[in-house]
Order: C-alpha cells, then sequence, then structure tokens
C-alpha cells in the first residue's frame, strides 16, 4: 500500500477524458445534466492535479524547507500551543488508530470534498456554483502560499516527530526527483484543513434537520488526523482557515450573499417537500 491517492498524472488523465466526455455528450444532444456532470467533474480532478503539481514546484530554494518547519515549530511552543509531537505520542502505541489516521488523510479529503459537490449539484444546484468557487479560489490561495517550499513536521525526527505513514507502508508520495521530494515540502498551508471546512459550512449552510450539524466532526477529525501523522502543524490550518476566510469575504464583496444572514448567495432551496423552509422567507 505504498500509494493511496491519484497521482497528478493520472488524475490529469482522467480529467482530460472527463471534458472529452462532456464535450461528446453535449454535441450528441444527451442533455446537459449529464454534460454538466462530466465537466464538473474535470474541473475538480484538473484543480486536484494542479494542487498536485505544485507539490514539484517552488518559487524559492527547498534548501530552507527544514528550517522554516522548525521555526514554525519553535513558534508554535512559545505561544502557548500544544506540541504536536505529545499528540503524536499518544496515539503511536495504537497502530489500528494510526494507520486509520494514516487512511483518512490520504483518501479523505478528496472522497468527501467530492460527494459534498455532487450533493449540491444534484439537490441544491442554486448552492452549488457558490462553494464550487469557493473551492477553486480557497485553492488557488493556497497554493501559491506553497510555492514557498515549508517541510511538514514528520521531517523533522530531531524534534520527536515520526513519519507514520512511511513506518506503516500508507506513505501517499511517490520517489524523489533529483534526490529531493519537492511534493513533500508544501505543509503550509494545509489545503486537507481548508477542505474539510468549506465541506463542514456548506453542509450546515444548506442542508436541512439536525443531522447536518455531523459535518463539523470532519474538519475535527481531519484536523487530528493532520496533527498525530505530522502531516502539518496547528499553524498550517490556522492559515488555512485564514485564507478561506478572506476568500469567503472576497465573495462578499463581489457579489453579496443576497440572502443576507441564511448563508450562501442564490435563492434559498426547497426541502423534500418542495416547499422553501419558512426561515429562509422571513430572514431569520
Amino acid at each position: 500500500m505504498q500509494n493511496l491517492t491519484l497521482t497528478w498524472q493520472t488524475s490529469a488523465a482522467v480529467s482530460g477524458v472527463l471534458f472529452g466526455a462532456a464535450y461528446a455528450v453535449r454535441r450528441a444532444g444527451r442533455g446537459p445534466t449529464v454534460t454538466a456532470v462530466f465537466r464538473e467533474a474535470g474541473t475538480l480532478l484538473a484543480l486536484f492535479t494542479l494542487w498536485q503539481l505544485v507539490g514539484h514546484l517552488s518559487l524559492m530554494s527547498t534548501d530552507h524547507a527544514l528550517a522554516r518547519a522548525e521555526w514554525i515549530h519553535r513558534t508554535e511552543l512559545a505561544f502557548g500551543l500544544p506540541d504536536e509531537v505529545a499528540w503524536q505520542r499518544a496515539v503511536e502505541p495504537h497502530p489500528w488508530l494510526m494507520q486509520a489516521a494514516n487512511y483518512y488523510y490520504a483518501t479523505m479529503h478528496f472522497g468527501v470534498m467530492l460527494v459534498m459537490l455532487l450533493w449540491l449539484f444534484l439537490r441544491h444546484r442554486d448552492r452549488y456554483a457558490w462553494v464550487r468557487t469557493t473551492v477553486v479560489l480557497t485553492t488557488a490561495a493556497c497554493l501559491l502560499v506553497q510555492f514557498i517550499p515549508v517541510a511538514p513536521p514528520r521531517m523533522l525526527p530531531d524534534s520527536g516527530f515520526v513519519d507514520v505513514a512511511a513506518q506503516y507502508g500508507q506513505s501517499v508520495y511517490g520517489g524523489a526527483v533529483a534526490g529531493v521530494v519537492p511534493a513533500q515540502l508544501s505543509a503550509m498551508p494545509s489545503v486537507h484543513v481548508a477542505w474539510c471546512v468549506i465541506v463542514a459550512v456548506a453542509v450546515v449552510v444548506v442542508g436541512r434537520g439536525p443531522w447536518r450539524w455531523l459535518a463539523v466532526l470532519h474538519p475535527v477529525l481531519t484536523v487530528a488526523v493532520v496533527v498525530v501523522t505530522a502531516n502539518h502543524f496547528w499553524a498550517d490550518g490556522l492559515v488555512a482557515v485564514g485564507l478561506l476566510l478572506v476568500v469567503y469575504l472576497v465573495q462578499h464583496a463581489c457579489s453579496g450573499w443576497r440572502q443576507g444572514p441564511n448563508g450562501l448567495a442564490g435563492r434559498p432551496s426547497a426541502g423534500a417537500d418542495g416547499k422553501v423552509p419558512e426561515w429562509t422567507r422571513s430572514g431569520r
């Protein structure tokens, strides 16, 4: 189980196939819905490809990536944040839990995002474009920061961190390029954390009923997972959430949330009974 995730080459190829399928379906006149599904799936995979590819690029030398990571760790401790090493050591005695964390880190960020976007596209189409734009803008902002290489905590064994994914044969990273694995030097900020918060916000705002609040567990679990697997510092997640908040503010400034306190742009979606909830009409 050396590689649990798509490579950028594979995701790029699948994205191209999906865009081609969308074009073919549209030309065949098979319906706008099928065309849109292929196109949106291709767009998401293209974004995932860009995320993967940026890991192999940098605007600065990788020489100081470890030094930057060490500085982040020292600064966190100086500000009184909990030491990630202690969190990892608390989970290490439980191999099944650590392996589950590795698997969650490798698969759930993309899988859950895909399911959420599919749910919005099929059930709440008027909200879909707003959330998709949030995903694209937030990921782009994270990628711009990631051009400055920063090593993940697992690359700091002298600080007490352990690369548990490599230890259990669950690493999502391939071989080195010219002796370096630059894909591993894009830890700041954490796109995993940014995406999981987007998912939770979308489900809570768009969903109906008390079950929607279970979506909050996804960011809670993700933050815990990225820390105990030593893939990210607390700071990586905090910066990601900060960028997401900026994206929300930019979207609000550019187009406004037309429903005001009701959240996402667009008219409120009807419930299962075909009626628009009373609270959306009253403005509460």
